[in-house]
């Protein structure tokens, strides 16, 4: 696949984790019992950055926790490649928290029921918020983002690749095709 085209550079994204952010902190009026889970791999590091962002501006620690959802997919038996198993990282409680859930891109909603299924298994929280830093449409389930840093139309033979430095050693959004 190719890049078609570049849709976030690294200041975009860090001005969509910020503004993000900000809303996480007025939607709940604060910060009291959130915890922030990131979607294993890229929604880990962006967790990461989002709860950063908080504690600068809240001036507070969070929680913060990456979960594994490979064993929760739905399409395992699709996959040609080996499940490969990370570790999920929630080392507090989550009952009875508000959780934001982080995760790079939203698309069929399938990624994101399998986080909720692996989230309830940890605990029962108060509620769970859903962070983006991409959605580009085509929903097969009835899920939808609290927070979102861009909206991009794409066609279902496209692929919205998030880079960070962390893993691709670069910073950028792009579409692929």
């Amino acid at each position: 696949m190719q890049i078609k085209t570049q849709i976030m550079d690294k200041k975009a994204m860090q001005r969509a984790l910020t503004r993000i952010s900000h809303e996480i902190i007025e939607r709940n009026k604060g910060v009291d019992d959130l915890v922030i889970i990131g979607v294993h791999r890229r929604g880990s590091t962006l967790a990461r950055r989002i709860a950063e962002n908080v504690e600068r501006i809240e001036n507070c620690q969070l929680n913060v926790g990456d979960l594994d959802i490979t064993l929760y997919r739905d399409d395992l038996e699709e996959q040609h490649e080996e499940a490969i198993l990370n570790q999920t990282n929630v080392k507090f409680d989550i009952q009875d928290k508000t959780v934001v859930l982080v995760d790079d891109v939203l698309y069929t909603g399938r990624t994101v029921r399998a986080a909720l299924d692996a989230l309830i298994d940890i605990g029962r929280p108060k509620s769970i918020q859903l962070a983006v830093l991409v959605d580009r449409g085509h929903r097969e389930l009835p899920i939808r983002a609290d927070y979102v840093g861009k909206n991009v139309p794409t066609s279902n033979k496209e692929v919205v690749a998030v880079q960070v430095e962390e893993f691709d050693g670069r910073e950028q959004v792009v579409i692929l095709e």
